[in-house]
């Protein structure tokens, strides 16, 4: 019957007849040899076209929200989701695929640690270290809120709507499910080997299974209707926002350049520097000053993103770029979090300006502060972590007053 559904308007009138039936009852299953059968491959295009014109006729939003993975069950390997083109390493879209590559990692990593039937190991120490790759699957956040506030204004500004409100419900059920997953890490010095299974079960895997299906739902359908709508100024704008925001795990080396001209060069050359209260530097200058004194610096905001950190040719602690904007509390191990939070929040109350520590480190005596930054009306704006080997400085004795180069 396939040969006769070749009119784009039939297709998408039997998908949503198809939806509709998922929506009644009839089994994924059915829905999948039905579509096979009457329509074979079906465009991503009539998909968001069905399910946009679902909701104009009054299907309601949370009802599609509801079966939103069900339509995905039932469409799997019946979809035709190619992209119509070839992404350019660097643009959005490739970052966002990276991302998700960099995703799956992780997640295979935290399946690679569950129990085996014949596991003999601690069921609380392998507790801790599924907590530690859900530090990193957290920064799931900055792959989603780029969605959400870079990619589906520009969605809606071309009248599609459905797909950013499915996705942006679907959004935060992952969010929730890693709240709750998380909830469970406080257990770890209680847990048993039944615990730890029931964790697995009704925590751990709703949470992997959400995120596996976004991920289909974006390379499948988001991308390529992304990639066939969007123009080059407007993936530019989009590119040029996602710093702020920042990336999810991935961090994109090579940045694309579209085809036309952006002035980039002259934007450079003409941008001005940054005017403080005692002076002016340029972007160059204040770099160059960050990544030459022999400290390690790093800025986590108000909001608790890591904002910023220096570069110099010595880092005592290793730092990557895909950690910015990632909420700090998730670059410590499980042990620390709740010094980092009291440290944070004894800022943020004005309570303390300062905390210090010192520790032997790789046959390195570091010392290691964080200070309190405010503006001048005594407002938190953030923490500051200096960082540095002061094993030099135990060693000194009298006093040096002529010119000596240590070097």
């Amino acid at each position: 019957m396939s040969e006769f559904i070749n009119n784009s308007e039939h297709r998408v009138k039997i998908l949503k007849e198809l939806i509709l039936k998922l929506h009644k009852g009839v089994s994924v299953e059915e829905t999948q040899k039905e579509l096979k059968k009457v329509m074979g491959e079906v465009p991503y295009g009539e998909v968001v076209q069905a399910e946009e014109e679902l909701i104009k006729e009054g299907l309601d939003r949370e009802e599609v929200l509801k079966f939103c993975d069900l339509h995905s069950d039932a469409l799997k390997g019946n979809l035709m989701s190619k992209f119509s083109k070839e992404i350019p390493t660097g643009h959005p879209v490739d970052v966002f695929i990276n991302e998700n590559r960099e995703v799956e990692k992780v997640i295979e990593n935290i399946r690679k640690l569950y129990p085996s039937e014949n596991f003999s190991g601690s069921p609380s120490e392998t507790l801790n270290e599924i907590n530690k790759h859900f530090n990193l699957l957290m920064d799931i956040e900055k792959h989603y809120v780029k969605k959400e506030n870079l990619v589906f204004p520009f969605l809606e500004k071309h009248n599609i709507t459905g797909p950013p409100m499915v996705m942006w419900g679907k959004h935060d059920e992952t969010r929730a499910m890693l709240k709750s997953a998380f909830s469970v890490f406080e257990e770890k010095e209680n847990v048993d080997m039944e615990t730890l299974n029931g964790f697995k079960e009704f925590m751990f895997e709703p949470a992997l299974k959400s995120i596996e299906e976004m991920i289909y739902k974006e390379e499948n359908i988001l991308f390529p209707m992304c990639i066939d709508t969007f123009t080059d100024i407007e993936w530019y704008e989009i590119d040029q926002q996602s710093d702020e925001i920042g990336f999810c795990i991935f961090y994109p080396e090579k940045r694309w350049q579209p085809e036309f001209d952006t002035n980039k060069e002259r934007m450079e050359k003409e941008e001005s520097k940054f005017k403080l209260s005692t002076g002016s530097l340029s972007p160059e200058e204040l770099e160059g000053i960050f990544n030459s004194v022999p400290l390690d610096l790093t800025f986590v905001d108000k909001e608790d993103k890591v904002r910023y950190f220096s570069h110099g040719t010595d880092r005592i602690f290793q730092r990557s770029k895909a950690i910015l904007g990632r909420e700090v509390q998730y670059c410590h191990p499980p042990s620390s979090v709740h010094i980092v939070n009291q440290i944070l929040d004894d800022f943020k109350s004005g309570k303390q300006d300062a905390a210090k520590f010192w520790i032997n480190f790789h046959g390195k005596y570091v010392h290691i502060s964080y200070y309190a930054v405010r503006d001048k009306a005594g407002n938190y704006l953030g923490t500051v972590e200096l960082t540095r080997d002061i094993a030099e400085f135990r060693e000194l004795e009298g006093e040096r007053r002529i010119l000596q180069y240590d070097n």
